[in-house]
């Protein structure tokens, strides 16, 4: 785009993606054509490139627009100049920051303008990276470029989804392609099977501080079906997904590398791996180490110890898994076999858990077996994510899997409305005027309603009604009646139909004479999905019926642009999944910034911080078998729910229009989750407890010259290699009757074998029995280790018995349960269960966990 001299800056205002979340950018954007601007998406390239040069040269010379751009290029650059959360506050409270974080993630919902993303993982993605950029954290984010995106969606005449993929040219997006210094393309190349060599290019999306480098797989030095790798996301079968995520992992890492290197950006100490996708980020790091000297053992702890894996799927069908003996293929290049045994790549995706599959590469177990810090999005989703991998860890209670949660969060600035944000911080906003708060929730509902008849119009079209046919849309919705929302991807866990199950129970609610309900509804079902599309006809088909259709309807191609309009506008944000299936859905996060009240599911987020006064609880059936049956039971409590407690509410109106109940809750949520719910809290945890830590635990292995990381890995093998020989020989206990504040005196003989009592941990885990004898949340005391044994035999020769022994004082009265464990410590291990060895001791036939006394 040749704009004219005076404009020139304009270039570097709109590769920077913040404006898309800068209110003083947006508005000198839309002064410049504000027609345009709303034809255009709200794109700046597309708007000015739509202009005439007789346009153009006008702007040129409007002497207050040139100082407006001149005053918004300044805030620009202070912004990304000045220092921030991470350089000011957190160097002073949190230790070890890292110098660097990449961050790698399949998909990035920055801005509608950069079409990236799918769903929620994408948009937390792009909500992580501008939290980051706000705070200051040093983050690179890495992905791929895809030139057909997700897919459009649209609507056939009867309500069945189709899918477009309109190409995008990298040239028209806020990109730049990353060049050498002689100004060069980068490219960065990933071997594949059969001697092929995958080249990709790569284009920098400049995400307000924070760079996110995008792999572009059409390059002339790849054959023709090697360009169509990047040409969709999640698109392709086996192979093909394959392909994109080696070169996701192994591409990312080297066009991480190429980009420090090229701008002098510091060298990332940490790698945030965004669920399985970008799993073998780790495979070239070690292979990086590898190169230094270090043997495959010493390079995995390196790379554990630097790694962070975020889960996100809270079913096993969420999860990539390839084929053994594909991924055999694919690592069996002479480039790999080197620095990257077969068997022992093969070995980090295998499956070895009970009811596991021999024949396929799991993506996230690999995941997990490459960092040393895993984590969950929401503190439920820990505990289910716990419960999914405990295999993994076998011997080991499931709080003790070492798998944690951080809370999503969501970027504000992006999310939250003009209006609200006008009033200040949430707390602020809480505090305002009555009538001023429902003023402007009017407003926001009155602006989801103008837009919903506009895409429903344009939805009747596609399905190929004539403009005759569509006059009834312009009564479609009013901005006056409590309007709901509910809008994700379509899996059958979400369950988008719930709300069906009595049709004619809802028709009630939608056209109740005094306190009816509205209810605009979007979403995608991936292409594959024949059972997510018939969701989305059933669904269609229902709001198409004349008798409802002005109260109920369905938009297609849910998108950022259409989220913000629902986020802001709807009074009530619908959540019904299937417990505890939501990992943590963060749509209604943005509600209630805006002022909007949840009705959910205690699942996800909800599950954590729903207090009983910042919206509404679904009841649910958890111990209900029968999913019809449960479906039923949950359908008629959310009928119940919405009739007879949250319409009430909201018509519940006083002298002055305002409903001072309704208003109420929206101040508690404001203030209850205002601070919760941002992706500032969010990325804060991240540095304060995983990123921190990671630095520094990859610092004290790499220290005197990687010596460290050398006896860490010996460490590690020399225990696996003698754990067999483990043993508790005796456990014997004394002490007064059990009750409240009794203390037992515990003492343990362990044989050893090859290792001495300084390598490992011996506890007594205690607590109340259950019914099959097992011990139900259990506490743990150390033993001290007596007096060592004098060696009886010649170096490396098994010792003789050790015995520890310590105090366990009772925390309640009543029956309890006791026994006995060993497992590996080493002061460089991030968690007892690293290692997945325990030993108890031989337990009488029945009980699952050693002796009870």
């Amino acid at each position: 785009m040749t704009l004219p001299q005076p404009l020139a800056p304009l270039h570097d205002l709109m590769l920077n993606l913040r404006w898309s979340w800068h209110p003083g950018a947006v508005e000198l954007f839309e002064s410049i054509d504000p027609a345009g601007w709303a034809a255009s998406g709200g794109d700046p390239f597309a708007m000015l490139s739509s202009m005439r040069p007789g346009q153009l040269a006008e702007l040129a010379g409007d002497e207050d627009f040139l100082a407006r751009l001149d005053a918004v290029l300044a805030d620009l650059r202070a912004y990304t100049s000045q220092p921030r959360w991470y350089q000011s506050g957190a160097a002073g409270v949190v230790a070890g920051l890292p110098n660097a974080i990449a961050y790698f993630s399949p998909e990035y919902g920055i801005t509608a303008v950069l079409p990236q993303y799918s769903g929620g993982l994408g948009i937390l993605a792009g909500d992580h990276l501008k939290s980051a950029s706000d705070l200051g954290v040093p983050v690179i984010g890495v992905g791929l470029l895809y030139r057909h995106g997700y897919f459009t969606q649209s609507l056939s005449a009867d309500g069945w989804q189709t899918e477009r993929y309109p190409a995008d040219d990298p040239n028209g997006l806020p990109l730049t392609l990353l060049r050498t210094g002689d100004g060069e393309p980068v490219h960065v190349s990933v071997a594949l099977a059969g001697g092929k060599l995958l080249t990709a290019q790569v284009w920098l999306a400049q995400v307000g501080r924070v760079p996110l480098l995008l792999l572009d797989s059409y390059v002339e030095e790849n054959e023709l079906a090697l360009h169509e790798v990047t040409d969709r996301l999640y698109g392709g079968g086996s192979e093909h997904r394959l392909r994109q995520e080696l070169l996701l992992g192994i591409g990312g890492v080297r066009a991480v590398r190429a980009f420090c290197a090229i701008t002098g950006h510091r060298e990332p100490e940490v790698f945030h791996t965004n669920e399985g996708h970008a799993g073998f980020l780790g495979l070239e790091r070690i292979r990086e180490y590898v190169a230094t000297g270090l043997d495959f053992d010493e390079a995995l702890e390196l790379c554990r110890a630097g790694t962070v894996f975020t889960t996100h799927t809270p079913v096993p069908a969420g999860i990539d898994r390839f084929p053994r003996d594909l991924v055999e293929r694919y690592f069996t290049a002479a480039a790999a076999a080197s620095a990257l045994p077969l068997d022992r790549v093969l070995a980090l995706g295998a499956e070895t858990y009970p009811g596991g599959d021999p024949h396929v590469f799991n993506m996230a177990v690999m995941g997990m077996r490459l960092a040393q810090r895993v984590n969950g999005v929401s503190a439920l989703h820990g505990q289910v994510s716990r419960e999914m991998f405990a295999g993994l860890w076998p011997g080991f209670d499931t709080s003790e899997v070492p798998i944690g949660s951080i809370t999503n969060g969501v970027h504000a600035p992006t999310w939250v409305a003009r209006e609200i944000s006008e009033l200040g911080d949430s707390a602020t906003a809480a505090s305002a005027d009555a009538a001023r708060l429902w003023k402007i929730r009017r407003q926001l509902r009155a602006r989801l309603v103008a837009e919903t008849r506009r895409r429903l119009r344009e939805s009747w079209r596609q399905r190929g009604a004539s403009g005759a046919e569509l006059t009834w849309i312009d009564g479609v919705l009013d901005e006056n009646v409590l309007t709901i929302g509910f809008a994700r991807r379509v899996p059958s866990y979400k369950r988008l139909t719930l709300m069906l199950n009595d049709p004619q129970r809802l028709s009630g609610l939608l056209l109740d004479p005094d306190r009816p309900i509205q209810i605009v509804i979007a979403g995608k079902a991936h292409p594959a999905d024949e059972g997510g599309k018939r969701l989305i006809q059933q669904m269609v088909r229902f709001a198409d019926s004349e008798a409802v259709r002005r109260r109920i309807v369905f938009l297609p191609d849910y998108d950022m642009a259409l989220a913000h309009h629902l986020v802001q506008g709807c009074d009530v944000w619908l959540n019904n999944p299937l417990r505890p299936l939501e990992a943590c859905g963060t749509s209604g996060m943005k509600v209630a910034l805006n002022g909007g009240l949840n009705v959910s599911v205690r699942d996800g987020w909800w599950d954590e911080w729903f207090d009983g006064a910042n919206g509404w609880e679904i009841p649910t059936a958890d111990g209900v078998a029968d999913p019809v049956r449960r479906d039923d039971l949950e359908a008629s409590a959310l009928y119940e729910l919405l009739g007879k407690s949250v319409a009430p509410l909201f018509y519940e109106v006083g002298a002055d229009g305002v409903p001072a109940g309704w208003v109420e809750m929206i101040r508690h949520t404001l203030r209850s989750l205002g601070p919760l719910v941002q992706a500032d809290r969010m990325v804060g945890d991240y540095v304060t407890h995983l990123y921190a830590p990671a630095a520094e635990s990859s610092r004290a292995l790499a220290a005197r010259s990687f010596q460290a990381v050398r006896e860490l890995a010996a460490w590690k093998e020399r225990v696996r290699r003698a754990w067999p020989a483990v043993r508790i020989e005796h456990v014997e206990a004394e002490g007064a009757e059990p009750s409240l504040g009794a203390v037992l005196n515990v003492r343990v003989t362990v044989a050893l074998g090859a290792l001495t009592a300084s390598d490992v941990l011996v506890e007594v885990a205690f607590g109340r029995p259950g019914e099959d004898d097992e011990i139900l949340e259990p506490s743990y005391v150390t033993l001290t280790a007596d007096a060592p044994p004098a060696p009886d035999g010649p170096p490396g020769a098994p010792s003789a018995l050790t015995r520890f022994s310590g105090a366990v004082e009772l925390g309640r009265p009543g029956p309890f349960g006791y026994t006995a464990r060993v497992l590996p410590m080493h002061p460089l291990l991030a968690s007892r269960a690293e290692l997945g060895l325990v030993t108890y001791p031989d337990a009488p036939a029945g009980m699952t966990n050693g002796d009870l006394r």
